[in-house]
Protein backbone atom coordinates (compact mmCIF):
# COMPACT_ATOMS: atom_id res chain seq x y z
CA UNK A 1 0.00 0.00 0.00
CA UNK A 2 2.71 2.50 0.99
CA UNK A 3 1.48 6.04 1.51
CA UNK A 4 -2.23 6.83 1.75
CA UNK A 5 -4.02 9.05 -0.75
CA UNK A 6 -6.07 10.54 2.11
CA UNK A 7 -6.10 10.31 5.92
CA UNK A 8 -9.66 8.98 5.58
CA UNK A 9 -8.14 5.83 3.98
CA UNK A 10 -6.29 4.90 7.19
CA UNK A 11 -9.08 3.14 9.15
CA UNK A 12 -9.94 0.61 6.44
CA UNK A 13 -6.34 0.20 5.22
CA UNK A 14 -5.09 -0.55 8.74
CA UNK A 15 -7.99 -2.91 9.44
CA UNK A 16 -7.56 -4.83 6.19
CA UNK A 17 -3.80 -5.26 6.67
CA UNK A 18 -4.31 -6.33 10.32
CA UNK A 19 -7.03 -8.83 9.46
CA UNK A 20 -4.85 -10.47 6.79
CA UNK A 21 -1.89 -10.42 9.22
CA UNK A 22 0.23 -8.42 6.77
CA UNK A 23 2.77 -6.72 9.04
CA UNK A 24 4.69 -5.38 6.05
CA UNK A 25 1.53 -3.68 4.75
CA UNK A 26 0.80 -2.18 8.16
CA UNK A 27 4.37 -0.91 8.46
CA UNK A 28 4.10 0.71 5.01
CA UNK A 29 1.45 3.04 6.45
CA UNK A 30 4.12 4.53 8.75
CA UNK A 31 6.82 7.10 7.97
CA UNK A 32 10.38 5.84 7.99
CA UNK A 33 11.06 7.54 11.36
CA UNK A 34 7.61 6.96 12.93
CA UNK A 35 6.86 5.98 16.52
CA UNK A 36 4.34 3.39 17.74
CA UNK A 37 2.98 2.21 21.07
CA UNK A 38 1.31 -1.13 20.30
CA UNK A 39 -1.59 -2.95 21.93
CA UNK A 40 0.87 -5.03 23.97
CA UNK A 41 2.69 -1.91 25.19
CA UNK A 42 5.67 -2.37 22.89
CA UNK A 43 7.30 0.91 21.94
CA UNK A 44 8.71 0.76 18.41
CA UNK A 45 10.71 3.48 16.70
CA UNK A 46 11.10 3.47 12.92
CA UNK A 47 9.23 1.62 10.17
CA UNK A 48 11.48 -1.45 10.40
CA UNK A 49 10.92 -1.86 14.15
CA UNK A 50 7.21 -1.18 13.71
CA UNK A 51 6.99 -3.93 11.10
CA UNK A 52 8.87 -6.34 13.37
CA UNK A 53 6.55 -5.48 16.28
CA UNK A 54 3.40 -6.14 14.26
CA UNK A 55 4.89 -9.33 12.76
CA UNK A 56 5.62 -10.70 16.26
CA UNK A 57 2.22 -9.70 17.66
CA UNK A 58 0.28 -11.05 14.67
CA UNK A 59 2.16 -14.35 14.85
CA UNK A 60 1.60 -14.65 18.60
CA UNK A 61 -0.96 -12.87 20.76
CA UNK A 62 -3.11 -11.76 17.83
CA UNK A 63 -2.64 -14.73 15.48
CA UNK A 64 -6.40 -15.14 14.95
CA UNK A 65 -7.42 -11.55 15.57
CA UNK A 66 -9.61 -9.50 13.27
CA UNK A 67 -10.45 -5.80 13.39
CA UNK A 68 -13.78 -4.23 12.48
CA UNK A 69 -13.92 -0.48 12.02
CA UNK A 70 -16.14 1.66 14.18
CA UNK A 71 -16.36 5.40 14.74
CA UNK A 72 -13.76 7.63 13.07
CA UNK A 73 -12.79 11.21 13.81
CA UNK A 74 -10.34 13.24 11.76
CA UNK A 75 -8.97 16.57 12.99
CA UNK A 76 -6.85 18.73 10.73
CA UNK A 77 -3.95 20.49 12.41
CA UNK A 78 -2.98 22.29 9.20
CA UNK A 79 -2.74 21.51 5.50
CA UNK A 80 -0.23 18.68 5.97
CA UNK A 81 -1.05 17.22 9.41
CA UNK A 82 -4.12 15.30 10.57
CA UNK A 83 -4.99 13.42 13.76
CA UNK A 84 -7.08 10.28 13.22
CA UNK A 85 -8.96 8.69 16.12
CA UNK A 86 -10.30 5.30 15.08
CA UNK A 87 -12.38 2.93 17.17
CA UNK A 88 -12.12 -0.78 16.29
CA UNK A 89 -13.65 -3.97 17.64
CA UNK A 90 -11.00 -6.67 18.05
CA UNK A 91 -12.11 -10.30 17.95
CA UNK A 92 -10.42 -13.69 17.63
CA UNK A 93 -8.48 -13.51 20.90
CA UNK A 94 -8.07 -16.71 22.89
CA UNK A 95 -7.58 -17.35 26.60
CA UNK A 96 -4.64 -19.54 27.63
CA UNK A 97 -7.00 -22.55 27.76
CA UNK A 98 -8.04 -21.95 24.12
CA UNK A 99 -11.48 -20.53 24.94
CA UNK A 100 -12.69 -17.51 22.98
CA UNK A 101 -11.92 -14.30 24.86
CA UNK A 102 -14.75 -12.39 23.19
CA UNK A 103 -14.54 -8.98 21.60
CA UNK A 104 -12.81 -5.89 22.95
CA UNK A 105 -12.81 -2.25 21.93
CA UNK A 106 -9.58 -0.65 20.77
CA UNK A 107 -8.56 2.84 19.70
CA UNK A 108 -5.94 3.80 17.15
CA UNK A 109 -4.81 7.40 17.71
CA UNK A 110 -2.53 8.43 14.87
CA UNK A 111 -0.88 11.62 13.67
CA UNK A 112 -0.49 11.63 9.89
CA UNK A 113 1.71 13.90 7.83
CA UNK A 114 1.55 14.53 4.10
CA UNK A 115 4.76 14.10 2.17
CA UNK A 116 5.63 13.88 -1.53
CA UNK A 117 4.29 10.29 -1.76
CA UNK A 118 1.08 10.91 0.20
CA UNK A 119 -0.02 10.53 3.83
CA UNK A 120 1.82 8.39 6.41
CA UNK A 121 1.56 7.88 10.15
CA UNK A 122 4.32 9.69 12.05
CA UNK A 123 3.17 8.70 15.53
CA UNK A 124 0.52 6.27 16.77
CA UNK A 125 -0.83 4.63 19.85
CA UNK A 126 -2.96 1.50 19.47
CA UNK A 127 -4.65 0.84 22.80
CA UNK A 128 -7.43 -1.10 24.46
CA UNK A 129 -10.45 1.11 24.97
CA UNK A 130 -11.50 1.93 28.47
Amino acid sequence: MSALASPADLPRGFSNAWSTHDAREIASLFAEDADLMSLTGTWAEGRKAIGETFAAELAGTFARAKLVTGRTKLRSLGPDTVVVLQRYVLSGLLHADGADAGRIGTILAAVLSRGPEGWRIVSAQFAIEG
